[in-house]
């Protein structure tokens, strides 16, 4: 592939609409730059629409397969499903309620957690939706916690009633073939700030325990990609937050940890980011640290070029050598991979469950 073509496999941007226009700007980034993956929303932000891609299931699957068509079959499409106060998919739209991480985790039963996210993985397959970014594997460590503990995005402060809960998630999904995304290392549990509204520093308030549930998930086999947040650690990198990390990513993440997977950012469009370092040139730093996959909301800021703009960006970034190549070569190689995963024989393929120590 081009390089542009490969750097561009390496987004998954938000877009405006309930459907695809043929020859828009989305159209063209599908098709002429072979965009790697799109977010859907259920509002748009930036310009305080109530309503986005998502209104019903019958116009969401049609919207997906549209897509999908464009993109040549080989698109992800992801969306925020964690349920409860992060749900993407609304009653009054028509959808079931489903219950929050923090509710399924009073439970010792993992089975109440299997069951409800069968229930959401069997909606996403029907519609077409590929890519979960969740489960959600913070420890809720900090109840005024604005992001994780106020919204009951945890499913427990112990990380053993984690990781079991995100196990019995993960299986659920993987029986659908949907692909899961742990989130947000190293760990957002403890914070006292939200990353959308600025920066975060967790230095103080940060424990290694955190990362016992990315531990075991990778060690048995349940990671399909980790999502890194822009969350400042001086103990882990006296100069940048966790997403432009190389320290963090490949140190920690990958050495340390084993984690061999696919790597994603969080929204890079987070005024933990944009505020300090702007979006192009942090997706040039996110790159070199080790992601793989750049998300883009488009949401928070909407930008109907910013799929072009950000490919020009890296390309030239590469050029100048600022970014390898191999490095780009490598990310691209790791999102193919992840992108056979979601047409995996689950019965033929999928590793046989084990036991969290």
């Amino acid at each position: 592939m081009y390089l542009e073509q490969q750097i561009a496999q390496l987004l998954i941007v938000g877009f405006q609409g309930d459907h695809l226009v043929s020859e828009s700007q989305l159209a063209l980034d599908l098709g002429e730059l072979s965009l790697g993956g799109v977010i859907l929303f259920d509002r748009l932000l930036a310009k305080k629409l109530t309503d986005n891609n998502i209104c019903s299931e019958e116009q969401t699957r049609e919207l997906c397969s549209d897509l999908q068509d464009c993109a040549g079959g080989n698109l992800f499409i992801a969306v925020d499903q964690e349920g409860g106060m992060v749900s993407r998919f609304k009653a009054e739209r028509g959808f079931p309620t489903t219950a929050s991480a923090a509710m399924l985790g009073e439970s010792q039963d993992t089975g109440v957690t299997y069951n409800s996210a069968l229930s959401t993985a069997e909606m996403l397959h029907r519609m077409g939706i590929n890519l979960n970014l969740a489960p959600v594997i913070d420890l809720n460590l900090r109840d005024d916690n604005p992001i994780i503990g106020r919204y009951e995005r945890s499913f427990s402060k112990e990380p053993a009633q984690v990781c079991l809960h995100a196990q019995a998630w993960i299986e659920a999904h993987q029986k659908q073939n949907i692909l899961c995304c742990l989130k947000h290392f190293p760990g957002h549990g403890s914070s006292a700030c939200d990353s959308h509204l600025g920066f975060v520093d967790i230095s103080e308030t940060w424990d290694p325990v955190e990362l016992e549930p990315y531990r075991e998930l990778i060690r048995i086999g349940k990671a399909d990609a980790v999502m890194v947040g822009h969350l400042f650690n001086n103990r882990l990198d006296a100069q940048l937050p966790a997403t432009l990390s190389k320290t963090t990513i490949d140190g920690l993440l990958r050495h340390d940890l084993g984690f061999t997977g696919t790597v994603i950012s969080d929204d890079l469009q987070m005024r933990a980011i944009t505020d300090r370092y702007g979006l192009a040139e942090a997706a040039v730093m996110a790159l070199t640290a080790g992601v793989d996959i750049i998300i883009v909301g488009n949401n928070l800021e909407y930008d109907p070029l910013i799929v072009r703009k950000l490919v020009t960006h890296i390309t030239g970034a590469v050029r100048n050598g600022h970014l390898t190549e191999e490095r780009i070569v490598e990310a691209w190689q790791r999102v193919q991979h992840l992108k056979k995963n979601i047409n995996r024989n689950t019965s033929c393929n999928q590793t046989p469950p084990q036991p969290i120590r």
